[in-house]
């Protein structure tokens, strides 16, 4: 150790924590973020201040970047060249500014994330609204600090006249807290402290339609307002931003969709390439293409849709898996006196009109003085012009200027200014029109020196100054909105990613779930041998199928009589052969319960719909229940009790009715009734119903039920054993509930007993599928309408072993695409009569 050093033990913890706690208060106070009254941090502060000093103004010429860095970086700002380059250059890119502060010349990078030219390279000057920023610098407006070496001063704050932490935001991480604030329209911004300085107790909620949103640098569109009404109400909030897109046709008829605006501070070369990406990991399907346009004229992203696809559900998919839609985490802090400070819109603008106050006052100050000593002078000048004579003798005949000042001083009772003043005068403000000249200046100055008196002593009068100021920037800078505004628009709704397409819904025996485009399946002749519908386990089959389309709600009914909601996208997607998903996990049924009845709506938040709208159960025992499907408009994950089931009874059906349908309800002994719906009154949700039709035994039991709205439909039931036959309604007459019906089909043990029963038209196709997972789809317009009593036709060959499971009737409409297969061999002609079926072989 040298001599005259000693070593001095201290507390490691503390000497960590008091320095790490000085780091971090020069970060937050000096580096990262804004001052809450120019809205600049020190570094773009410095910056302008720079440009101001070397005089780089908007109506100069180009000056180059180095040589303002190096300006900047010599005299205010000791850190790497880079940090003061970058800010500058952020400055000018008029992506990452609504407002850029400086005009730069050169290669200043792109939104595709290029870099900047080296500063050799470049050019800038001050923007012309920056110059507003820079305004009265020179009144004594602001208080100035020794730079780092104190060799100069530089401005703590610059005297703005730009709401320029709202118009242009900010971003920067500090020790412990960061500040993310965006940028808004200058018009919007100067309405809104307009109002505030009209009415200082206006409340927040009165601010926020003037000011209406966020206005971002690069458009696009703020999609849902609850979270821009957080940020300005708490300081906090999240903006959900979306490119904005449109959609063309090309002259071949395909679709492309157009991004012409993407999210703030999203990089546009990344976007595509993750778009691409997507694309080939087959997350996004329906994209063939997609290209940038982009040039001086604006961006263009072109997307090219392959055909049949639908664009809509595309572009949604790409809002919810890229950057197309993004958000902005609102985070107001800044620096208020020297503290970080969590800010609300009102609170912004509060102190921004302060600070225009502070500057107001001192600039008003500054001129008075500055006007005092003026007229000061012109008061001696005006005494001197009056005895003009008197003052060339005494001047003449001074020795020395000090000489003939202080004779001037005692002579006419002068100031030291003011007889400086004269001895100093021209010879040619001796002239009489010179003269006149003092005498009109001097009255002008006192008008001046009176004017800024009063503003000192008339707050309204300051803030009305304040007022004109902004609109007098308003007028020079403001412009249209940016981005647009989607009030309404909250979450993704998980509709828009799927077309509003047919599916084919199967449930087997044991309770597999799947989807299956309805253009899956080929229309077959009757009596053809079918298709493969589904691979199952040996004990199981597939037991339901129903037709629904992707935005349907689907109430789902189990044995118990409960209902559960499922919406058909939720639905897994599986080919025709596949074998699909267990209910239970998409669902919360319980383990001894299953499916056994459907039912699909449109919309559940519609209350016309649903109180006009009735849900007609069935269970297996006869019994029928009537519920307004408002019982059922509220989603449980749980699910609820649709129906209170008897001992021994399970639920069957379930139909969807108008209120003024017309009912049928079959049993497997072959009978049915027909009954109008207006019999059954409508009850609660968990009551048992009553009768609906009287079995005929024991073993006898409810194959189904269908509700008709216009006796155009036909009634075709179907055996077990692949029988089927289409018969007028009208063959069945009306009666009350409760009866035992009349026949429907001619039991056999050839047709089996009937297994279903289902309304139809010539428009339907038929859907039918066995046990062992074979199906077959054909067009009921092959089905002649029979009598009552008859046997019916063979629909569907079965194997020895075989039975019908399930039989769906399939509605499309003439722009459905329905693929012509090959038609099986009629076992029996159409043209046979009723009475001739008992001589099928």
């Amino acid at each position: 150790m040298a001599e005259g050093e000693k070593i001095i033990k201290i507390n490691i913890e503390e000497q960590m924590k008091s320095a790490y706690i000085d780091y971090s208060m020069s970060v937050i106070v000096s580096r990262a973020l804004p001052d809450v009254r120019d809205g600049l941090k020190p570094v773009h502060r410095r910056v302008l201040y720079g440009m101001n000093e070397l005089g780089i103004f908007s109506n100069r010429s180009y000056k180059k970047s180095a040589r303002i860095v190096g300006e900047v970086l010599g005299k205010y700002h000791p850190h790497g060249d880079s940090s003061v380059y970058f800010t500058m250059v952020r400055m000018a890119q008029h992506w990452s500014l609504r407002y850029p502060l400086v005009d730069g010349q050169g290669n200043y990078g792109s939104i595709d994330g290029d870099s900047p030219a080296a500063m050799r390279y470049t050019e800038a000057r001050l923007a012309k609204i920056a110059e507003e920023i820079l305004q009265d610098l020179d009144k004594n407006t602001v208080d100035f600090q020794p730079n780092f070496d104190e060799s100069l001063n530089e401005p703590t704050v610059l005297p703005t006249r730009i709401p320029s932490l709202l118009v242009n935001g900010a971003s920067g991480i500090a020790v412990g807290m960061a500040t993310n604030m965006p940028p808004h329209n200058l018009s919007d911004t100067i309405d809104a402290i307009v109002a505030y300085i009209d009415k200082r107790d206006i409340e927040i909620a009165e601010l926020i339609p003037i000011i209406k949103a966020p206005d971002f640098p690069t458009g696009g569109i703020i999609y849902g307002y609850r979270g821009v009404e957080e940020a300005y109400e708490t300081g906090r909030g999240r903006v959900v931003l979306r490119g904005k897109a449109h959609i063309e046709l090309t002259p071949n008829g395909r679709e492309k969709i157009i991004v012409t605006e993407i999210p703030y501070l999203v990089n546009k070369a990344e976007l595509i390439m993750k778009i691409a990406e997507l694309v080939n990991e087959k997350k996004i399907e329906g994209i063939s293409n997609v290209n940038d346009e982009s040039d001086r004229d604006g961006m263009r992203i072109v997307i090219d849709i392959k055909k049949d696809e639908i664009s809509n559900v595309v572009l949604n998919k790409l809002y919810k898996y890229t950057q197309l839609q993004n958000s902005f985490s609102v985070n107001n802090i800044a620096l208020v006196k020297g503290r970080p400070k969590m800010l609300n819109l009102k609170d912004l603008i509060r102190y921004f009109v302060e600070h225009r106050h502070d500057v107001v006052v001192r600039r008003t100050q500054f001129e008075l003085d500055q006007a005092e000593k003026r007229a000061h002078i012109l008061e001696g000048l005006i005494i001197a012009s009056d005895n003009i004579d008197e003052v060339i003798a005494i001047i003449r005949g001074s020795k020395t200027p000090d000489e003939a000042r202080e004779r001037l001083m005692e002579k006419f009772e002068l100031t030291e200014i003011q007889s400086r003043a004269i001895v100093e005068m021209r010879l040619r403000q001796l002239t009489g029109l010179e003269q006149d000249k003092l005498r009109s200046e001097y009255a002008e100055v006192m008008q001046f020196i009176d004017r800024c008196r009063e503003i000192l002593a008339n707050e309204e009068l300051r803030m009305g100054i304040i007022k004109d100021e902004l609109q007098e920037i308003k007028a020079k800078y403001g412009d249209e909105r940016r981005t647009e505004i989607v009030p309404d628009a909250e979450e993704f709704n998980p509709e828009d990613f799927y077309a509003d397409e047919e599916m084919v819904i199967t449930i087997s025996h044991m309770g597999y779930i799947k989807r299956t485009p309805l253009t899956e399946f080929k229309t077959q002749g009757r009596g053809g041998t079918g298709s493969k519908g589904g691979t199952t386990r040996d004990e199981d089959f597939l037991e339901h199928m129903f037709i629904a389309t992707m935005h349907n709600t689907l109430l789902l009914f189990t044995e118990k009589g409960k209902c559960f909601w499922l919406k058909v996208y939720q639905i897994p997607e599986g080919t025709r052969t596949s074998k699909g998903r267990a209910i239970q996990n998409l669902l919360n049924i319980e383990p001894d319960d299953q499916v056994l009845a459907y039912n699909k709506v449109k919309k559940l938040d519609d209350p016309e719909y649903i109180n006009n709208n009735y849900i007609i159960l069935c269970t297996k025992n006869g019994v029928i229940k009537k519920t307004s499907l408002e019982a059922y408009s509220r989603p449980r994950q749980n699910g609820v009790n649709a129906i209170t089931i008897r001992e021994g009874d399970k639920l069957l059906e379930a139909r969807l009715t108008n209120g003024n349908e017309e009912i049928m309800i079959a049993v497997k002994s072959g009978k049915a009734i027909r009954f109008h719906e207006s019999i059954v009154r409508s009850i609660g949700r968990t009551a048992s119903g009553v009768r609906g039709i009287t079995l005929g035994n024991e073993n006898d039991e409810v194959v189904g039920m269908i509700c008709v709205e216009n006796e155009s439909e036909d009634v075709l039931v179907v055996s077990e054993k692949g029988y089927g036959k289409r018969s007028s309604i009208e063959g069945y007459r009306i009666t009350n509930r409760g009866g035992k019906g009349v026949k429907t089909i001619n039991i056999t043990e050839k047709t089996g007993s009937l297994i279903a029963i289902k309304s139809v038209v010539d428009e339907n196709d038929l859907m039918i599928i066995t046990q062992n997972g074979l199906t077959i789809r054909l067009p009921i317009s092959s089905l002649r309408v029979m009598g009552r009593a008859a046997q019916g036709v063979r629909l569907i060959n079965l194997k020895e072993d075989d039975r019908i499971a399930s039989v769906a009737r399939v509605t499309f409409d003439n722009s459905s695409e329905i693929d012509e297969a090959e038609t099986g061999e009629d076992l029996i002609s159409p043209d046979n009569s009723e009475e001739n079926t008992e001589n099928e072989q």
